[in-house]
């Protein structure tokens, strides 16, 4: 079994609802899931939106291999409604990143793992580190915990609930 850590997120229309969907989805195509964060209400990171974003990091157990994951993941994000137009950061129903893949370094054209942006993201360390405060990032050699210390990201992080 791989040990995957996912980021979702979603800043348009039902985004409690997206979420939910996704999360079925995840459990019921691709893995196991072993722990889900609490959802945060997060700023856009990189553009800027009035919507603010709803923010979660799930782990999950799978056997799907890196690039079998991120095919399926962008099916859902497509059966979700999202669509994937031009470049740059846009709105969207649903957000599904790769975070980790064990503790494998992966880069391709379509994949790079981990998240080559996470360190520098408030938005997906905060709930990384609730579920996974210790885990290592296997480039930096540094924890989750750690990483959330030295960022310098601004972006505001509010809790928003449980699912």
């Amino acid at each position: 079994m791989n040990n995957v850590f996912l980021l979702l997120g979603s800043n348009i229309g039902d985004k409690i609802g997206y979420l939910k969907s996704a999360i079925k989805s995840i459990n019921q195509g691709v893995g196991t899931i072993v722990k889900i964060s609490p959802v945060y209400q997060t700023e856009p990171w990189g553009y800027q939106d009035p919507n603010p974003y709803l923010n979660l990091v799930l782990q999950l157990d799978t056997s799907l291999e890196p690039q079998e994951l991120l095919k399926i993941t962008q099916q859902i994000e497509k059966t979700l409604g999202r669509v994937r137009e031009g470049v740059g950061y846009k709105a969207r129903t649903i957000d599904i990143d790769i975070l980790y893949f064990n503790s494998q370094i992966i880069n391709l054209p379509d994949l790079k793992v981990p998240h080559p942006l996470l360190q520098n993201r408030m938005f997906v360390l905060k709930p990384l580190y609730d579920i996974a405060p210790d885990f290592l990032h296997p480039l930096f050699k540094l924890t989750t915990w750690q990483l959330l210390e030295k960022c310098v990201d601004s972006g505001k992080v509010f809790f928003y609930c449980n699912l």
